[in-house]
């Protein structure tokens, strides 16, 4: 069955959820928008993260150590209706980024299949569908998606083979 198709089956189809910092994450939520037809909602913190990398780099590695869990700002779509649901961030020391981590936190999604997805620059992916297990144990976490930036033009391959090895879809 296809991802199309499983997502029809339900009320209101898939939904994608995202944090991007530079904009790759969201440009992979796109991809799978397309995709999909799903729908698609970006979180966002209260307080923006720094724009210079050092001062960035220190409180990401201070959030994520002590599990910090920011304030979002409201506007997220309700996971209630849907089945499926792909989550993205970028790989921070090797996990969601803190505000994906506090979406799923504060969200039951026990009983749904979550499709986790994750920007990078090539360094230690870490386990992020082990953390996001952690977040909702009573979910269906599949393998995660890690993609080197933003996918570039190979993005929709990519995107049809992860699918197609989570046994998600027969593209």
């Amino acid at each position: 069955m296809s991802i199309q198709n499983q997502a029809t089956t339900t009320t209101n189809g898939s939904l994608i959820i995202s944090y991007s910092y530079s904009g790759n994450t969201h440009q992979i939520a796109q991809g799978i928008q397309a995709i999909t037809g799903g729908d698609w909602c970006e979180i966002h913190p209260w307080q923006p993260y720094p724009t210079a990398f050092p001062e960035l780099l220190e409180q990401v590695k201070r959030e994520v150590q002590s599990g910090y869990r920011p304030q979002l700002l409201p506007g997220s779509r309700s996971p209630r209706p849907y089945k499926v649901i792909f989550v993205g961030s970028p790989n921070w020391c090797a996990t969601i980024a803190p505000p994906l981590s506090a979406w799923l936190y504060k969200n039951d999604l026990s009983g749904k299949i979550i499709l986790p997805f994750y920007s990078h620059c090539g360094g230690v992916s870490g386990d992020l569908r082990g953390d996001i297990v952690k977040l909702c144990p009573k979910a269906d976490v599949c393998e995660a998606l890690g993609v080197i930036n933003d996918g570039g033009r190979e993005l929709p391959e990519i995107i049809n083979k992860w699918f197609i090895k989570t046994g998600i879809a027969d593209i």
